[in-house]
This record gives C-alpha cells, structure tokens and sequence, in this order.
C-alpha cells in the first residue's frame, strides 16, 4: 500500500460520516446518528494524529523528535479527553459512538479489500526487480 491509502480512507470516512449524518437522523433520528456522526469523526481525527505521528517517527533521515512530542502531547491528553467526556456524555449514547468509530475500522478494511481484489498494488516481476536492484 502506498502514502496516500490513509488518506484516501479519511477522505472517505468523512465523506461517509457526512452520509451518515444525514441519511441517519432522516431514518433513526438526530441524536442517534449524532453518536454515530461523533465516533467516526473522533477516529477519524485520531487515525490522522496516528498517521502524523508514524511519519514524524518511521522516516529515512533522522527523527523529528520535536514534531514528535508535540503530536504526542496533542493526541495522547487532547483526544482521549475528549473521548472521555464524549463517552461519559448525556446526549451520546456509548454504543453508537462504538459503532461510529468502528466504522472507519470498516471503511480501512473494506478500501484493503477493495485495492487486492483490483490488483492496484500489485508490483509485476520486472518493476520488483528494478527495486531490488535500486536498493
């Protein structure tokens, strides 16, 4: 899988969430899909800070350890403050923030799927061997 796959299954999650605010308080009300709405863009927010995190940590250079701390100290106390309070809330129901933040969960797999079934990261033996040679 390349870079941009995070990306992408962001922009889809959001593009999905969007979907499920919509549709979902027409069908099941505003406040259920409220909860389904708040859990999918709290992952949505924590699987970006993980994704920055990775790409200030995993890198060929050195480490930017700077970068790094400071999205530790964003992520780690910020979002799952916010999680706390979101889960211990009245107006969310508990459940249905599971099931939003699941569904990003769902939305990694089924893009995974999705990408092996097309063939979209499959390397042919020639281009595999001029990366071998090249590293």
């Amino acid at each position: 899988m390349d870079i941009g796959f995070i990306e992408r299954t962001l922009r889809t999650a959001g593009i999905l969430s969007l979907l499920v605010l919509i549709f979902g308080s027409f069908y099941y009300g505003f406040i259920p899909s409220l909860s389904v709405f708040t859990g999918l863009i709290w992952g949505i927010v924590n699987l970006y800070f993980l994704s920055l995190l990775v790409r200030a940590t995993i890198r060929p250079d050195d480490v930017d350890k700077v970068g790094a701390l400071v999205i530790l100290f964003i992520k780690i106390p910020l979002l799952y403050l916010a999680g706390y309070f979101l889960v211990t809330s009245i107006l969310f129901d508990p459940i249905l923030l599971l099931i939003g933040f699941s569904v990003l969960l769902l939305v990694i797999v089924l893009k995974a799927i999705g990408r092996t079934i097309m063939n979209l990261d499959h390397i042919s033996g020639k281009e595999r061997q001029g990366t071998v040679n090249g590293a």
